[in-house]
């Protein structure tokens, strides 16, 4: 592992253990046990770090999730892989998903640019989903349904089911279970799991 890639993985572990306020560029040096001028050099500030350790995040959740979906037969099985894809990856501790739940300044990105590619990448997570919405209205398996406001609902139930679990002390151990019987339950036409 470069010295960079270091740098980025601390970071991660970081973020995601104590949020963006309380992670210093000082703990992630130690942590990479990398010297802290490289930081600066090679990120910039502590804000462009954190969204080079989100952005990283997001690529990782959006490749998982392609491959969790390749191959469904049914759009209805395409949503109900990729709902279990995003739930497991959220408690996946070599993800980091806590990065991007984390006092998030990601809706305080100060520059066009940054916001631009946070858009983008955030939005390719939904973007996925409605397709596997809309294969799933095209093909049956799914209520003929607005695919992107369905995609935005079951993308609202993963989300706050992975606040729930991740960041509250009164998750039911059977959360993740539950909200995917729920979620096939509100898109099935037999409203069955």
């Amino acid at each position: 592992m470069t010295k960079k890639e270091s740098l980025l993985q601390a970071a991660k572990e970081l973020f995601g253990e104590h949020g963006y306020n309380e992670t210093t560029f000082k703990k992630i040096s130690e942590r990479a046990g990398v010297a802290l001028g490289l930081l600066t050099h090679h990120y910039g500030n502590k804000e462009k770090l954190f969204m080079a350790a989100g952005l990283d995040v997001l690529e990782h959740l959006v490749a998982r999730l392609r491959a969790a979906i390749e191959g469904s037969g049914t759009g209805l099985e395409a949503v109900q892989r990729f709902c279990a894809e995003y739930l497991a990856f959220s408690i996946d501790p070599g993800e980091h998903f806590l990065v991007l739940i984390r006092c998030s300044p990601y809706s305080d990105v100060k520059t066009r640019e940054d916001r631009k590619v946070m858009e983008e990448k955030f939005s390719d997570v939904l973007t996925l989903l409605q397709d596997c919405v809309s294969k799933g209205v095209a093909d049956g398996s799914i209520l003929n349904l607005p695919p992107k406001e369905t995609a935005t609902a079951v993308s609202c139930n993963l989300v706050g089911s992975v606040r729930t679990r991740l960041l509250t002390p009164y998750s039911p151990s059977s959360l993740y279970d539950d909200m995917l019987q729920f979620i096939t339950r509100a898109l099935s036409p037999g409203g069955v799991c």
